[in-house]
């Protein structure tokens, strides 16, 4: 089947333009104008937020202070950190408790004993880990671009930025007005070492106002029992998130043979809806792809998670060419520079908001909130 009829029995409209297609959500045929009229349906019939994923990624190394401010001047409603732990129990936006991708550790002669071989939820990493630094030795380390071929803009900011604690995340979100959304990484790794996030999270939140369900916060989860016991202790508002492929780690450690697909199931939202708030699912969970990168008819997931009570936040919305499907890439494929190239993921976001999502995670903020504006007025 070709990619417009593909797309129209999705009940997305296809608008060719140029080269490249457009697709908008409504009825099969009708004009981009007329699509961005109308209003997507969201959960709480208000505009999705923005979420700036670790803060501006694609421009600034990602967890870092510079990459959260610079998130908060594009308008991001939220910036999230993703929260892991030292040895002494001092929690830290880092995006994993490995520590060579993202920082000069490997630099730091005085550290070299510490670097190890480590199981985390099933994979055998060799590196560097937070739970192994005292917070005191972390903040000696600085920040560098993870994606450097790809973000060779924001590899110019290496070394500049120690890695923050979540203390000075939230301080820096109570500065600019803007709320938070941390993730608990690695939760049954950390429990499983005496070093708990769930309980010094809450008291960090509730230190800077962030206490219940009508607070500017979330937090998140890739595994579920973590949640379901946040759930007992807070009213803050959780969000179980949903990767396109696997299982919960939970689900694998107590040999529970569901997975991620079975989240999504009617059943399985009823379920998450009974402890969380939302769910975060990866992008082709709504709008998949196939084996060739191309975008298939979306699937009912948005509507089955509001069927269910329950508000959708994908992840994540990135500019770069090598992380769109080819619909929405743009230039010369040939290129050298076509991978790192922004493609047009302004579309991308648009669709997603006439799919009627309720936020959106995305590493450039300021094209979340200017495409927002465009679909929603």
């Amino acid at each position: 089947m070709s990619l417009s009829r593909r797309l129209l029995a999705g009940g997305l409209a296809l608008v060719t333009v140029g080269s490249a297609y457009a697709v908008f959500a409504g009825v099969s045929g009708a004009s981009s104008a007329s699509a961005q009229k109308s209003t997507p349906s969201t959960l709480s019939r208000q505009k999705p937020i923005v979420i700036a994923h670790r803060g501006a990624s694609a421009y600034r190394p990602e967890e870092s202070r510079s990459a959260y401010e610079l998130a908060i001047e594009m308008g991001a409603d939220y910036i999230e950190p993703d929260v892991v732990t030292t040895k002494d129990h001092v929690l830290v936006a880092r995006h994993d408790n490995w520590l060579n991708d993202t920082t000069d550790v490997a630099g730091h002669p005085e550290f070299a004993s510490l670097k190890k071989t480590k199981t985390i939820d099933g994979v055998q990493h060799t590196d560097w880990f937070t739970e192994d630094f005292t917070f005191a030795q972390l903040e000696t380390l600085r920040l560098k671009e993870r994606l450097p071929d790809v973000r060779a803009g924001s590899s110019a900011f290496d070394g500049v930025d120690k890695i923050a604690s979540l203390d000075e995340v939230l301080q820096i979100a109570e500065d600019h007005h803007v709320g938070v959304y941390p993730e608990t990484k690695h939760p049954t790794y950390f429990r499983g070492i005496g070093l708990p996030l769930e309980d010094e999270l809450l008291k960090e939140l509730a230190k800077y106002g962030f206490k219940g369900r009508n607070d500017k916060v979330f937090i998140q989860s890739f595994e579920t029992s973590n949640l379901r016991a946040l759930s007992k202790k807070t009213s803050i508002r959780l969000i179980q998130l949903i990767d396109t492929q696997g299982a919960p780690y939970d689900f694998v450690a107590n040999h529970d043979p569901r997975t991620y697909d079975d989240l999504v199931k009617p059943a399985g939202l009823k379920d998450v809806a009974t402890y969380a708030y939302g769910i975060g699912p990866g992008l082709s969970r709504i709008i998949p792809v196939d084996s060739g990168n191309h975008a298939l008819p979306p699937t009912t997931l948005v509507r089955d998670a509001h069927r269910a009570g329950l508000a959708v936040h994908p992840w994540t919305v990135r500019p770069e060419n090598s992380f769109l499907p080819v619909e929405y890439q743009q230039g010369d494929s040939g290129s050298p520079n076509f991978a790192r190239a922004e493609g047009d993921a302004s579309r991308y976001l648009a669709d997603f908001y006439k799919l009627g999502v309720d936020g959106i995670f995305s590493d450039d903020s300021a094209l979340a909130v200017s495409t927002r504006a465009r679909v929603f007025g």
